[in-house]
C-alpha cells in the first residue's frame, strides 16, 4: 500500500478536504510533503477541529518512535476512536496518559522497524483515540482501509452535531 494510494483512497471519501502543505503555499515547512484529511463537505477547512487522519513522512518533534528518518518511511495515523483502538490494541489509555504502548518498534536487521506494517497506538495521540501504520503495505491494507472509513463517519458525526447546535 502507497502513500499515494492511501491519500487517493481517503481523498475520495464523501464531504472529504485534502490538504497537502508545500513550499510557498504559506504552510509551516515541517508540515511540507505530508497530507491532513478533513470532513468538510462544504469545502471549506473546518475553524474548529482536527484532521480525522494524517499521513506523515517525517519525525515530528516530540514524536520520534516510529523513526521516520529511514529512507521511504511514513506513517498513516487514524482518529478512529476509542473503542477502537481497545478493539485492536486491547487497551484503553487513561486520559492525558502518555501511552504508547505497541508504537514502540526496533529495527531490524533490514532497517525496517518490528512495528511496520502492524496497527499500533498513535506513539503520542493513543489517549485521544488515535491509531497509527508505520509503511503499511500488504497486512494491513485492509485495516487501514477500515480505520479509515471510522475515522470519516466519527468525524461526519461531530460535523452533523456540530451543525446542528442546541440538540
Amino acid at each position: 500500500m502507497t502513500m499515494d494510494e492511501i491519500i487517493d483512497f481517503t481523498a475520495g471519501l464523501d464531504g472529504v478536504l485534502t490538504l497537502r502543505p508545500a513550499s510557498g503555499d504559506g504552510t509551516p515547512e515541517i508540515s511540507w510533503g505530508d497530507a491532513f484529511f478533513y470532513y468538510a463537505p462544504d469545502g471549506t477547512l473546518p475553524k474548529t477541529g482536527q484532521p480525522f487522519a494524517t499521513v506523515v513522512t517525517k519525525d515530528y518533534p516530540g514524536d520520534t518512535t516510529s523513526r521516520l528518518d529511514r529512507p521511504g518511511a511514513y506513517r498513516v495515523n487514524i482518529a478512529a476512536g476509542k473503542e477502537e483502538l481497545a478493539h485492536r490494541t486491547g487497551h484503553t489509555p487513561a486520559p492525558g496518559a502518555d501511552d504508547t504502548a505497541g508504537a514502540a518498534g526496533a529495527a531490524g536487521a533490514d532497517g525496517a522497524d518490528d512495528s511496520d506494517d502492524t496497527v499500533i497506538a498513535h506513539p503520542v495521540y493513543a489517549a485521544a483515540g488515535w491509531l497509527a501504520v508505520v509503511n503499511p503495505a500488504g497486512r494491513t491494507a485492509e485495516d487501514v482501509r477500515q480505520l479509515l472509513r471510522t475515522a470519516h463517519r466519527l468525524a461526519r458525526i461531530r460535523y452533523e452535531r456540530r451543525a446542528r447546535p442546541g440538540e
